[in-house]
């Protein structure tokens, strides 16, 4: 399975508001030897840096993790096909997780010690690469979605193919590399219950675990090898099938579900829906689905990951389409469906966005997989004018549990309170602070005053656990 082998799987590929101010920036054109091609989107590190992969290029042309400031610095921190036969990996596909240790958690698509198919990685801040699983096809192969730190301690990821029937798995990895299979696709007759799981898992306030499959479900649905599904799978392994995609509502997903602050989870379908555009869709947990937005084109074709940003609005990026010079495009969408393009991109400053992650200055960060001055992807900001805020990791917890709150300037900040109760804080630097859920706090916003007096709230409610 190689990564030429997924383009294949995307490619099966309400109203509609006017644009408010907003200022796009290219910030980063890659060069080859710096990376090429982000495939997927960054985060933001508790050092204020912005964290990202990218699939091709690097000094072994096999990707490489990089760093960059919010002005548009990049470093390079690890270019993968380091080690002779490429056992640390190659092609990254990941977004990548920080860990409560301060390092970094991602996969490779390809590469390892067990016959190239793939594997589980830790780096350090600094570039120091640890090996943490290499799959041997048995257990799994090509794992293209991200991993989750869940509530327990441990991370949570998929396979997209190989596993006991050759459509994947579900599996979870302690940060010392123990690696356990919870769950294989194609388990169940027809593979009704999904096959290649793609894309970021998202974990509920109960603990349960939800994601998506790019095929299977309704083979009959979409002739082949099904329109995908969502599931949501326990931590013991229980799998349930929330939604089988049939086209006219979506097809092949391969971006998850995010949780949004209704209790929905929110996704996107790359194709499919009205128009064979690619639709936003919600699911409740007990999987009652809903179309929210069928795209048409203008306003983009084959929609990306999304995010909840710190207005309770949902920002994300299609791969294709917008107005102009259509070759991508960044929206926003409420919960209710009104949709508004911010941006399209022309080509030549950048083509094909995969993702975004909000900045605690409120700014939207991407990547764009093709463009700039070499077509090898770019690094943008898109400014809709959002206030900065605070961000916890984890979003939610039991009373005592250690937080850290991301941010800028917290130098010298002057109170912590989980919705209205205090709580006592250490600042470690300028963008964090570590803290505990004070005994008698409720769910609801987290609020962090400045040295300035300014009350700098979270991005989303933390859910104080019962």
């Amino acid at each position: 399975m190689t990564r030429k082998l997924f383009a294949a799987f995307l490619l099966c590929v309400a109203p509609l508001a006017s644009a408010p101010a907003q200022t796009f920036r290219a910030l980063h054109g890659f060069i080859g030897s710096d990376g090429a091609n982000p495939y997927v989107g960054m985060i933001q590190g508790t050092d204020g840096y912005l964290y990202g992969t990218t699939i091709d290029g690097g000094a072994n042309g096999s990707g490489n993790v990089f760093k960059m400031t919010t002005s548009g610095k990049v470093t390079s921190l690890y270019d993968f096909c380091s080690q002779p036969n490429c056992t640390d990996g190659e092609y990254p596909v990941t977004i990548l997780v920080e860990g409560a240790d301060g390092n970094f958690y991602g996969t490779t698509q390809s590469g390892g010690t067990a016959g190239g198919y793939g594997t589980v990685f830790q780096l350090t801040p600094t570039g120091a690469l640890t090996t943490l699983h290499s799959f041997s096809g048995n257990d799994g192969a090509a794992p293209y979605g991200s991993l989750l730190l869940a509530a327990n301690g441990d991370f949570y990821g998929t396979t997209n193919v190989g596993a006991a029937y050759g459509a994947g798995s579900v599996f979870t990895i302690t940060s010392a590399g123990v690696l356990t299979t919870l769950y294989n696709f194609c388990s169940q007759s027809g593979c009704s219950d999904g096959q290649y799981p793609v894309g970021p898992l998202t974990q509920a306030a109960n603990g349960d675990i939800y994601g998506v499959t790019n095929a299977g479900g309704d083979y009959a649905a979409c002739n082949v090898d099904g329109c995908g599904t969502v599931y949501k799978i326990s931590l013991s392994g229980k799998l349930t099938t929330l939604h089988t995609f049939a086209a006219t509502d979506g097809d092949y997903p391969h971006t998850g579900v995010i949780a949004g602050p209704d209790g929905l989870f929110y996704g996107t379908a790359s194709s499919g829906g009205a128009n064979d555009d690619g639709t936003i869709f919600t699911i409740n947990s007990s999987g009652a689905f809903n179309t929210l937005y069928n795209f048409s084109g203008s306003d983009g074709i084959n929609p990306s990951a999304m995010l909840l940003a710190s207005d309770g609005n949902f920002y994300g990026t299609t791969l294709y389409g917008g107005t102009t010079y259509p070759r991508g495009s960044v929206f926003e969408i409420t919960p209710g469906g009104t949709l508004t393009n911010l941006h399209t991109f022309d080509g030549r400053h950048g083509k094909n966005p995969y993702g975004l992650v909000q900045d605690t200055n409120g700014t939207f960060y991407g990547t764009a997989y093709f463009g700039g001055a070499d077509n090898d992807g770019i690094l943008f900001s898109v400014s809709n004018g959002l206030a900065p805020f605070v961000e916890t990791q984890p979003t939610s917890g039991n009373i005592g549990m250690a937080v850290t709150i991301l941010g800028a300037s917290l130098k010298n900040a002057s109170a912590v309170s989980f919705n209205g109760t205090p709580a006592a804080f250490t600042v470690i630097s300028s963008t964090e602070i570590t803290t505990n859920v004070p005994a008698g706090a409720t769910s609801g916003s987290l609020t962090v005053v400045t040295s300035k007096g300014a009350t700098l709230k979270s991005n989303v409610e933390f859910r104080v656990a019962k």
